[in-house]
C-alpha cells in the first residue's frame, strides 16, 4: 500500500523532476562554454521550473494545482526542445540524448496523470 502524501517530496512528478534537473545540469557541462549563458542556461532554468511548479501548485492546492501541473508539462516540453538543439548542434551524443529523453517520457507520463487526477468532478475525464 502507498504512503499518503505528506508533502510535495513524496509526489513521483516531483521525485522523477528532480532527477531530471540533476541529468539536465550534468548533460549542460558538455555544451561548449560560450552556450554557458545561451543555451545551457535556459535548458537548466526550464528543467528547475518542473519541480518547482509541481511543488508549489501542491502548496497552494485546490485549482492552482492543475494550473502549476500544466505550467510544469510546458516546461518539460521547452526542455526537450533545448535538449534536441543540442543534439542537432551536436553538443551532445545519441546515446546522451536516448538516457535523457527515457527519463524525460516518464516525468511526462507521471505529470499527465497527475494533472488527469486533479480534474474537477464536473469536467469530463479523457
Amino acid at each position: 500500500m502507498r504512503m499518503p502524501i505528506q508533502s510535495y517530496r513524496d509526489l513521483e512528478a516531483w521525485q522523477i523532476g528532480m532527477d531530471f534537473v540533476v541529468n539536465v545540469y550534468e548533460l549542460t557541462k558538455h555544451l561548449p562554454v560560450e552556450e554557458r549563458y545561451g543555451l545551457a542556461s535556459q535548458m537548466r532554468r526550464a528543467a528547475v521550473s518542473v519541480p518547482s511548479n509541481v511543488s508549489e501548485g501542491h502548496q497552494l492546492g485546490g485549482k492552482s494545482y492543475r494550473r502549476f501541473v500544466s505550467f510544469a508539462i510546458g516546461s518539460l516540453a521547452e526542455a526537450n526542445t533545448q535538449i534536441e538543439i543540442a543534439l542537432r548542434l551536436e553538443y551532445i551524443d545519441g546515446p546522451m540524448f536516448d538516457a535523457i529523453t527515457r527519463k524525460s517520457t516518464r516525468l511526462r507520463q507521471v505529470l499527465h496523470g497527475l494533472r488527469r487526477s486533479l480534474k474537477t468532478n464536473d469536467e469530463p475525464r479523457t
